[in-house]
């Protein structure tokens, strides 16, 4: 592999870890998964 090819992989590579870790930070910090924890099989029908 050429080093520009290595350097474009290096960064796409932390593109999306660092979108998928602020996608999970923001969940967090909004309370999106506290809210849809809850007892597993129980649904509101």
């Amino acid at each position: 592999m050429s080093t520009s090819a290595i350097v474009m992989m290096v960064v796409s590579m932390l593109v999306i870890w660092g979108g998928l870790a602020l996608a999970v930070v923001s969940l967090l910090r909004h309370g999106a998964v506290e809210d849809r924890v809850g007892e597993p099989g129980h649904r509101d029908l």
